[in-house]
């Protein structure tokens, strides 16, 4: 079996195991980390190479984007302090700790230990949101773990690309590591921006939905490259900044449904293969580098992989009860009220601290050898704690995650959200009713189609304001909404079925077939 076999045979497992996580109703990076490891032992299974320079480059810009387009920047900006605290404090605080661990305890030099501090100071909200959708928790809870996830994957990798490069044959200054990690995250945002700004507006022009989703594929790239390569700067926070802006302006460039539609998609099953890719990769390679580490007994590499996550874990615990009973001090700093979230969020948010694709990425991303053509010193090992924390933190966390917030009683706010549905309904319904007033007294409806249409928009009015007064979805309005979706299906159905049937006869072409039911 050659490598593209062997790709394809990694990618229909990685399907069966996702297939296989949504009947257990657990997060599908769980099964595809513990997957991942047992394709690692198949024997006969060529082992899928990818060059470690280039990872980031295939795997970053497209996850970043996609996790920044179906962000809130509004919600962001709610909670930007403690998420930036989050981002910047607790990801160098980590970074800090696991480094020491890592020199004092394992033996690692200090530039290899700060490239494993590095990698694993990012946390990956995947399986986190998955299990926070299924079971509700408050909007706090989700914003800031999504947040910070989002915003910290640029200073955990800047400060990976500082340790590499002094590992690598350059030089260390702490000075000069601080001015140019503001230099580099501030220049990201500002890249974002400016290709935002400037050709966002350009996609108005484009109508045919498949050039659109290949441009949505290629801009993203294009950003990393040029912040990365060109300016210099950081291409993750320029990713991200372009996706936030993206996402939220998108509803207005992108007007045609059926495009909003296939774009989503395609991005859904993008992102599925791409993480999945990153974790099978990293379960095949595991076997060859158990072997490249056999100067260490089983026990001990097994010791060393408990300390460095019982460290990673412990400080997020500690950076969240601790930091709250010095409000004061950050409130005076940021002239506004610090998280002060209930304990039992706070406890969510710590366990929430899970490990994922950004970490995968960076570890397969060290160079496997220094400038002066030497080892790189410890790769192997890195690589491999860097699995096995990304295996605890996801088995262990991800699978407690949920019988936790249900002990918790955490509820989301349910009620709230259909309040805020039923008036946003009540107000589109009353600006689509007004505005058919004006193209019936402008003649471009007939008084015919003008009062059926005036029908089925008052009779929505009147179900949403029941549902309002009533403070929350009344049943009557359920049951209507729920046996109107239902009909509507059976209809739909029966126009396929007829579809078919005209085709099956010869009496419209298979073209003409597909362009009607796009329209359905």
């Amino acid at each position: 079996m050659g490598e593209i076999e062997s790709l394809v045979f990694l990618l229909g497992a990685a399907a069966l195991l996702a297939q296989l996580a949504r009947v257990l109703k657990v997060p599908y990076p769980i099964l595809l980390v513990v997957g991942g490891l047992g394709l690692g032992f198949v024997p006969g299974l060529p082992v899928v190479q990818i060059a470690p320079e280039v990872i980031f480059v295939i795997f970053l810009p497209p996850l970043l984007n996609a996790a920044a387009f179906f962000s809130s920047p509004l919600d962001l900006r709610a909670h930007l302090r403690p998420i930036a605290l989050l981002a910047i404090g607790l990801v160098l605080l980590t970074t800090v700790a696991v480094a020491a661990v890592a020199h004092f305890v394992v033996g690692l030099a200090w530039a290899p230990a700060f490239v494993l501090g590095a990698i694993l100071a990012p946390t990956d909200p995947v399986a986190a949101e998955a299990i926070f959708r299924r079971l509700g928790v408050p909007e706090r809870v989700g914003t800031v773990v999504g947040g910070e996830s989002l915003i910290n994957d640029g200073t955990g990798l800047a400060a990976f690309r500082v340790a590499v490069a002094v590992l690598t044959g350059g030089a260390f200054s702490f000075w000069e590591a601080g001015l140019g990690f503001l230099l580099i995250g501030g220049g990201g945002i500002v890249v974002g921006l400016v290709i935002a700004f400037a050709i966002l507006p350009l996609w108005a022009r484009l109508r045919e939905p498949s050039i659109m989703i290949t441009f949505s594929v290629l801009i993203p790239y294009a950003v990393y490259i040029l912040a990365e390569e060109v300016l210099h700067v950081s291409g993750i926070l320029a990713v991200v900044t372009y996706g936030l802006y993206q996402g939220w302006n998108s509803p207005r460039l992108f007007p045609n449904a059926s495009t909003r539609l296939q774009t989503i998609a395609f991005w859904g099953v993008l992102v599925f293969l791409l993480e999945a890719l990153l974790f099978v990769l990293l379960g095949q390679q595991l076997p060859s580098i158990l072997a490249d580490i056999e100067e260490y007994p089983v026990w001990v590499v097994l010791l060393y992989a408990a300390l460095v996550y019982a460290v990673v874990v412990v400080v997020r615990f500690a950076w969240f009860f601790t930091t709250p009973y010095f409000h004061p001090v950050f409130d005076r700093l940021l002239h506004s009220r610090y998280l002060r979230a209930p304990w039992q969020e706070r406890l969510v948010m710590s366990w929430s601290g899970m490990r994922g694709a950004v970490s995968l990425a960076a570890a397969l991303a060290v160079p496997l050898s220094t400038n002066a053509g030497d080892p790189f010193p410890g790769r192997d090992l890195i690589v491999f704690l860097t699995f096995s924390v990304i295996l605890a933190t996801l088995v262990l966390q991800g699978l407690t995650l949920g019988p936790l917030i249900a002990a918790l009683r955490l509820r989301g706010e349910g009620e709230a959200d259909k309040l805020a549905e039923l008036r946003a309904r009540l107000e589109a319904a009353r600006v689509a009713l007004d505005k058919l007033e004006r193209l019936g007294d402008d003649g471009r409806v007939s008084p015919e189609s003008q009062e059926r249409m005036r029908e089925y928009y008052e009779e929505n009015i009147q179900r949403y304001t029941a549902g309002l007064e009533a403070g929350g979805t009344t049943e009557e309005y359920a049951k209507s909404s729920g046996d109107w979706r239902e009909w509507r299906r059976e209809l739909l159905a029966a126009e396929r079925e007829a579809l078919l049937s005209l085709r099956d006869a010869g009496e419209i072409s298979p073209v003409v077939m597909r362009r009607i039911e796009r329209d359905l």
